[in-house]
């Protein structure tokens, strides 16, 4: 069969997209640029580029575009449910609560290391008879013409790949190649800070809590993981800090942070894993679809992770480029129809750009410790939790139900 469809870039959202067109039946060729590693261990998920020590919270839709390819059974066994958000701000009386159980729904979404997730997704990407995996490969020119789109690839600084196709999917990362050889600029914004990733445990078990803590040093975010006592910290901090909570001669000192900023509902922080520093900016590619070349995930839109709203975005883009794809081939169009790349680019603005803002506004907005400010969004938290109708909005929105 002619491989229709060529995907640049491998990672968690790279591998969902080849798993979805696979299932609608369209043949993939997927282009990863770092050697995968082997599942020779069943308990162990080794880090690889793209699936590394973050966690990623899945939203209920999320969950369910995973439910439809078959993959929840496989996810769920390293996934654990949110069913409260608790949402403070250290030293201010502004808070607010979302109860999944109030709001009708069986959890806000699910929380997964995402080693686990690339190694589910990898597996099947495996298993799939449409889907041909080359990894390990760099992605050196990209052109296109009226009806096609060439690509040449090299290993070990040899060409190895000529690659032709109707339609390429750039999900190559945040410094896409492919964005730069389809002339496509960016509008880029450096929050001037970088991500604390790490798992810690805690004396009291997290009875399926994620916390959102905003703080001076910045928006900690603690989430259930597997196991009662594990929790997930996300800790976006000002650039040029982190060092001193790096390394394992400052486990107690990071440990004794968290506590300070966090106070005691998890009881005491007892462990923590290894730290990670992920530098955090938002990257907004000025146009997604470039004749037969579409932009995917954070070669798209890369967000900042105070709300967790970064991979959801990116799973539900995919979904509906499936869908759009789906409809040319039932007409037995063209599936790398410019025209039709357009008009998927048009479909996504609106959810898009209302969860980039809304990510954007709560960064800035809880960055800034001017008194009036501050009253004025703890005055908007405890609005939140009390006017009716707010909430069930709002966790809608957030579980990407609403897009």
């Amino acid at each position: 069969m002619q491989q229709q469809v060529i995907i640049v870039g491998g990672g968690m959202v790279g591998l969902s997209l080849a798993l979805m067109l696979a299932k609608s039946n369209i043949a993939v060729k997927l282009l990863e640029a770092v050697k995968y590693p082997n599942y020779d261990d069943e308990n162990v998920a080794p880090y690889h580029s793209s699936f590394d020590a973050r966690n990623t919270a899945l939203s209920r839709r999320s969950v369910q575009i995973y439910q439809k390819l078959g993959l929840w059974e496989a996810l769920q066994q390293h996934a654990t449910p949110i069913l409260q958000v608790h949402i403070t701000e250290q030293g201010s009386f502004g808070k607010a609560r979302l109860v999944a159980e109030q709001e009708k729904v069986e959890s806000f979404g699910q929380v997964i290391e995402n080693a686990w997730l690339g190694r589910v997704l990898l597996t099947q990407v495996r298993q799939q008879p449409l889907i041909e995996l080359i990894d390990g490969v760099q992605v050196t020119s990209l052109t296109q013409n009226e009806d096609e789109v060439y690509i040449e690839a090299m290993r070990n600084g040899e060409y190895i790949h000529s690659l032709k196709s109707k339609l390429v999917i750039a999900a190559d990362g945040r410094d896409s190649f492919c964005r730069q050889a389809i002339g496509v600029g960016v509008d880029e914004h450096d929050y001037d800070q970088v991500a604390i990733v790490t798992t810690v445990q805690t004396s009291k078990p997290h009875q399926h809590v994620g916390f959102e803590r905003f703080s001076a040093l910045g928006p900690l975010a603690l989430l259930p993981l597997p196991g009662e006592y594990r929790r997930s910290v996300v800790w976006p901090v000002k650039k040029g800090t982190e060092a001193e909570w790096l390394g394992e001669e400052n486990d107690q000192h990071f440990l004794d942070a968290l506590q300070e900023t966090y106070g005691d509902r998890a009881g005491k922080f007892e462990k923590t894993g290894k730290r990670f520093s992920y530098p955090l900016a938002q990257v907004l590619a000025h146009k997604q679809a470039v004749g037969r070349v579409v932009l995917m995930g954070n070669a798209a839109h890369t967000i900042h992770p105070v709300a967790g709203q970064g991979f959801n975005l990116c799973l539900r883009d995919a979904d509906v480029l499936v869908r759009f794809l789906m409809e040319q081939l039932a007409k037995s169009d063209d599936i790398g129809a410019p025209e039709n790349l357009l008009a998927y680019e048009q479909s996504r603005l609106k959810d898009q750009q209302r969860v980039i803002k809304f990510c954007d506004s709560v960064v800035r907005g809880f960055s800034n410790q001017n008194p009036i400010l501050k009253l004025l969004r703890n005055t908007g938290l405890i609005a939140f939790d009390v006017i009716p109708g707010v909430k069930p909005l709002v966790a809608n929105y957030a579980m990407g139900l609403k897009a």
